[in-house]
Formats: C-alpha cells, sequence, structure tokens
C-alpha cells in the first residue's frame, strides 16, 4: 500500500481514513497491507464466484472471492499470496494447489489508493463451506465458464450488481 504517513488526515473512521494530497481528498484503507482477488477455476472449468450484500450500494453483490491482507492482528505482514488461498478457503471452502500472481491494479483511482492484487487459482479442492467469517454472509456460485457471461446478465436483470472484477476474471479464464 502506499505510503501516506506525510499527508495531512482529514477525518479517520475504524476501518478508512480520508487524506489529502494537494487538493485531492482521497481514502485510504487503515489496517491492511493490500487487497487480494482470486481468480479461482475449477477442474471441471467453473468459475467459483460469491454474493453478498453491499450496503455502500444497498444490493446484492455477485464479486470474484476477495480480502484483505495483514488485517488480523499479527499477521501484519502476510504475503499477498498467502491472504489470496486464505480468503479462497474462507469464502468458498476451496483450496488451491497452485496460486499464481496475474497483476495488480487500482480499484477506484479518483477515490482510493487501493491497489487490488489477482491471483489465478487452480487445482481446486473442496476443504468445508466457507461462506465467510462471522461478519460475512456469502453465497456460493459455480458457474461453467461457457455460461458466465449469460448467468451474469441474468443476475443483472434480478437487480443485482456485478463487480467489475468479475468481468476482468473473464479475461483471465476464457480460453483457459
Amino acid at each position: 500500500m502506499p505510503d501516506v504517513s506525510n499527508q495531512p488526515t482529514l477525518w479517520e473512521g475504524k476501518y478508512l481514513r480520508v487524506t489529502a494530497r494537494d487538493k485531492w481528498e482521497y481514502v485510504t484503507r487503515r489496517g491492511t497491507s493490500g487487497v487480494v482477488g482470486i481468480v479461482a477455476m475449477t477442474d471441471d472449468r467453473r468459475l467459483v464466484l460469491v454474493e453478498q450484500f453491499r450496503p455502500p450500494v444497498n444490493r446484492n453483490v455477485i464479486e470474484i472471492p476477495a480480502g484483505l491482507a495483514g488485517d488480523v492482528k499479527g499477521s501484519e505482514h502476510e504475503k499477498l499470496a498467502d491472504a489470496a488461498a486464505r480468503e479462497l478457503l474462507e469464502e468458498t471452502g476451496y483450496a488451491a494447489s497452485e496460486i499464481v500472481y496475474l497483476c495488480e491494479g487500482v480499484s477506484s483511482a479518483g477515490l482510493t489508493d487501493e491497489l487490488i492484487t489477482l491471483f489465478r487459482a487452480t487445482g481446486l479442492t473442496k476443504q468445508g463451506k466457507g461462506l465467510g467469517d462471522e461478519t460475512e454472509d456469502i453465497t456460493l456460485h459455480e458457474i461453467p465458464v461457457a455460461e458466465v457471461e449469460s448467468w451474469i446478465a441474468r443476475q443483472v436483470r434480478q437487480g443485482k450488481m456485478v463487480d467489475l472484477k468479475v468481468y476482468a476474471a473473464l479475461r483471465w479464464v476464457v480460453g483457459a
């Protein structure tokens, strides 16, 4: 995460800090070392997606498994690949035999300094039910890659939102 220690803090909450650089205000996360997203595909070519209610948009959102790195006391220096494996297991119940770095990019460059690092997870084996921790209410979806786009369209017609990282994930699974 970018160093904001020399930037003035305009407001600070439990998880977020509003900072300024020159005349630009932006949000930075507190107490994390990164954000990971996981493009997970089963051996039978199903894209693993999660769904959960997101209060900022007041709707259910279809997402790739994702989460924070270094946000738990004692794990402040957690490697991003380790966080990806942990989040995949926590949210989906899948363990991966291979976690491979794909890319890194900004989530919303005009709003936040947050970087998201995407990993591909393959060799999946079901280890548990997943569905998040005690603060999350996650629904798991496993969609055949060939049907993902039409499935997403149906979800949107039902009033759900789709996180743009899902569309980015398709770049990594179509033809894989």
